[in-house]
């Protein structure tokens, strides 16, 4: 789930291109994780204070977890997180967790979470890249497109096709959940 909040806050940020990138890697004990985006960006003042529950962009709520908790997450299991933004230019979020610490959370269905966002966003091209000990797979919602041929990506057999198209390509890379 933080994969997704966090990947939401890039769609939400006017967006057009959103890319996320896992390096899963048993041989260096990393789960690292960045996502980029070419979006609004945030100010530097923003950007200072951006880890902090009550700093949020949001206009429904005063208060944003997402960030706040990934840092303390990964402070917890090993890791660490950075954050790079620019106004007008985009931000690119990087943290990472020892994978083989005790504490850190499991993956959860990634396959799951890459289509929902996919569906959710047919507007922004959304490129996910796994790297693991054993290989690489990439989703890019463009080759995606371009192969549905005008079916949208929100169809409900469609969504189940990707799903577990992504879940054959993850393990065949032997991939941590």
């Amino acid at each position: 789930m933080h994969v997704y909040d966090l990947m939401e806050n890039s769609t939400a940020a006017n967006s057009t291109l959103v890319t996320l990138t896992i390096r899963d890697s048993s041989r260096d004990n990393i789960y690292d994780f960045t996502i980029e985006d070419n979006g609004k960006g945030m100010s530097p003042e923003f950007l200072a204070k951006v880890t902090d529950p009550y700093t949020t962009s949001r206009t429904t709520r005063k208060v944003g977890l997402g960030l706040p908790l990934i840092k303390m997450n990964t402070e917890h299991c090993g890791g660490g997180m950075t954050l790079e933004s620019q106004l007008g230019i985009g931000t690119k979020l990087h943290f990472w967790f020892q994978l083989d610490h005790l504490d850190r959370p499991p993956m959860g269905d990634l396959s799951g979470t890459i289509v929902m966002l996919a569906a959710a966003h047919e507007d922004i091209h959304i490129v996910y890249r796994h790297i693991t000990d054993e290989g690489e797979y990439t989703f890019d919602t463009e080759e995606i497109r371009e192969a549905l041929d005008g079916m949208s990506m929100n169809d409900v057999s469609v969504m189940k096709y990707l799903k577990e198209m992504v879940q054959e390509n993850l393990e065949e890379i032997h991939y941590h959940d």
